[in-house]
This record gives C-alpha cells, structure tokens and sequence, in this order.
C-alpha cells in the first residue's frame, strides 16, 4: 500500500509547480485529476520535444493522473466542480491570487462545502502586497529570492534549471501532507498559502544567505561555504570537481598530488591562513592539475578518499552505475509518445521503490470517466458534453 492511497486531489495549474507537487503525491498513492481548460489546455503540453501531442516536460510533471477539461468559466462548470468538491481532500492550483475567487471556486467557499478539504494556493509573491498580482516564472523567482547573487560571482548568474519551480511544488507536498496528519487529528481541513518567493528564499538561505544572518558589529568574517567547495577543476582532457571540505581532507589531497610542500607555505600552512589566502592557493593547485587527466585526477582522489567526481555530461549521468544499482531509472510505454524514460521517485517506503504511475493524460483523457465516479449520471455528463460545459 503507498502511503496516500485514499487521498484524492483536484489539481487547477499551469506549468510546473502544482502540476509537479500533485505528480509527486500521485506517486506516493494519491489519485490526482488534473482539471484543464477546454481549448489548449496547460500550456506545458506543447513546450519541448513532444510526440503524439505531449510533451516531454508535461509527462515528466504528469504521469499517473487523471485529466478533465472543464469550462471553470462557465457557472455550469464552476456547479461542477464544487459538486465534486465534498469528495475530494485536496485543491492545489497555482493561479494568480483572487483568480479561483472570481470562479467561485476559492478557499472559503470550497472549505464551506467541505470543512476537511486542504486548500493549496501556490502563488509568485504571496496573496498580498505590491508585487501580489504579478505575473511569477521561474527567472523571475531566482533573480527576486537571491538565487541569481549567489551563482554568480560579480555578475548575477542563473541556475539553468526551473529550481524555483520545484523547491515549491516539494515544499507544496510537504505543506498538504502535514496538513493532512493535521486532519487525522482534528478531522479539519486547512487553508495553505505558498509563494515561490518565499520557498526560494527559504531554500536558497542557509547557505546563501550565510553572510546575512549575524546582524551584529562583532561577527567574525569567514569566506563562504560555497566559495570553498564549488569550484569546477579543469584537467587535461575535461573537468572534476573536489570537495576537501576539512583539513584533512586538503591534506590528503594535496599529498595525493604530489602538492604537500604548500603545507608548509607560510600562507597555507593555517587554516585560517588559507581561507584568508583561498585565491592563490587555488590558482596554484588548479595549475598543477592542469598537468594531468581526468581519469588520473579521480583516482588519485579516491586512493586518498577525497571526495571527486567527473563533470558527466547528461548521457554520462543516465549510464552510472549507481543509478542502476540504485533501480532510479526505467523505461516505459506511452500509448501515444512511444517508448521514454522515466525517473522514479526518490523516497523509498519500507525499502520499495515506488512504481511510476500511468503514463501522462491527454487533454481531457479521462473526462466521462470521472465525471461518472463521481456518480454524476451518464446522461447529465452527456448532456454536459453537449453544452461546452467538458469535454
């Protein structure tokens, strides 16, 4: 049994974070049915390679629900959903605040026909304040949360991957699933607020934020941690990263490359003096690996147990052994996008991989189908058919 087995979702999104959140709860036993409008749908569909008409960014945010089109514009559509609201647990949608409010659909009156509903609002800024009605994509995100500063070094730089995005679909998952322990205990439900802001900031602080915490005048001042350990080591013929993380970790690894004069170095030879002198010591070290491979380089490391890795490329990363031994990754058959990979998902219940969910809808896939589960008669889901109201 997974553990969400008997929650049921309603999820209202565009894009990554409630769509993300909601695949992840799927994964772990929730039946999610993801209501999308009538015309395009979300728009993820159609961004990046596709077949079939689906994308592969939708499927890999996707997998394993339910999808619905439904006119939540139309009152006869906002009827439906709030029909089908006394027989769900969770709404998760990512839309502008007041939005779900001007269909009907919003926290107080969806809770009001279901006092143990959780009520999920993901939002870019928060429901209130100056930048509350704007619109939030992920860059946007890094560069207001700090993400930007602290990739860069003297120019603002981005992480190249939707990182806001999904920091706030996993903080989103977190969030309902205390809320339902929650439930299990009081038998209420709870109305949750989450901005994209707030999540990244959250994330990205302790370690990036690091120099801003300590507000008083006599703070001692050190390097940060990342500036320490997040050095790409160009070699020979490619790159490795090195994470001598504490003295004798940089001991060991400057005796592995034959570098244990600068040991002695006045310079070095204190840890505080090399953190005060981290620029030229790395200078230095980077010139003498330089002289060697990759291959050369790693090995070294790993005689010395200094932690390194190679910079794999993407279908370096999907060959490892480790993900292998791990079972982290498969293979499935999409109907309609044919054969694809899969990543499973990371947590493990009593030592069992949890099994993909089925493979990612088509718009509106499963509308009569659901409609009906919910005991609404064939021949009203017909007639709504015939309306416009679905489809």
């Amino acid at each position: 049994m997974k553990p969400l087995e008997g929650v049921t979702i309603l999820e209202f999104s565009t894009m990554i974070t409630a769509s993300f959140a909601a695949m992840q709860m799927c994964e772990q036993g929730a039946r999610v049915i993801k209501v999308e409008p009538l015309s395009m749908g979300d728009p993820m569909r159609y961004i990046g390679e596709s077949k079939g008409g689906i994308s592969s960014l939708f499927a890999n945010c996707n997998r394993g629900k339910q999808a619905i089109r439904v006119d939540i514009k139309d009152e006869a559509g906002q009827a439906l959903i709030r029909e089908m609201v006394p027989h769900v647990d969770v709404v998760i949608h990512n839309f502008r605040p007041g939005v779900m409010d001007k269909h009907g659909l919003g926290s107080d009156a969806l809770r009001a026909l279901n006092p143990r509903l959780i009520y999920t609002a993901i939002s870019g800024f928060g429901r209130s304040g100056p930048l509350s009605s704007a619109p939030a994509y992920d860059p946007i995100i890094q560069a207001s949360a700090g993400i930007t500063a602290a990739q860069g070094r003297g120019e603002p730089a981005f992480v190249r991957s939707l990182v806001c995005d999904k920091i706030t679909a996993y903080t989103a998952c977190q969030a309902v699933t205390s809320a339902l322990y929650m439930r299990e205990k009081t038998g209420e439900g709870q109305h949750i607020d989450l901005s994209m802001l707030d999540a990244g900031l959250f994330f990205i602080f302790p370690d990036g934020f690091q120099n801003h915490t300590l507000l008083d005048e006599d703070i001692e001042p050190q390097p940060m941690l990342t500036d320490i350990l997040y050095d790409i080591v160009l070699t020979s013929d490619g790159g490795v990263t090195i994470s001598a993380g504490t003295p004798d970790q940089q001991m060991r690894s400057l005796i592995a490359m034959g570098m244990e004069h600068l040991l002695a170095d006045e310079r070095f030879n204190t840890q505080e003096k090399l953190l005060g002198n981290i620029a030229t010591f790395k200078e230095l070290v980077n010139a003498e690996y330089l002289k060697y491979s990759t291959d050369d380089i790693v090995s070294r490391m790993k005689e010395a147990d200094v932690p390194c890795a190679r910079c794999l490329d993407r279908d370096e990363v999907l060959a490892q052994e480790q993900l292998a031994a791990n079972d982290s990754v498969g293979v499935v058959d999409h109907p309609l996008m044919g054969s694809m990979r899969v990543i499973k998902a990371p947590p493990r219940f009593g030592g069992e991989v949890l099994t993909p969910g089925s493979p990612s809808p088509a718009h509106g896939e499963h509308t009569r189908e659901v409609l009906e589960s919910f005991t609404i008669d064939s021949e009203r889901v017909q007639q709504m058919f015939d309306d416009g109201v679905v489809s």
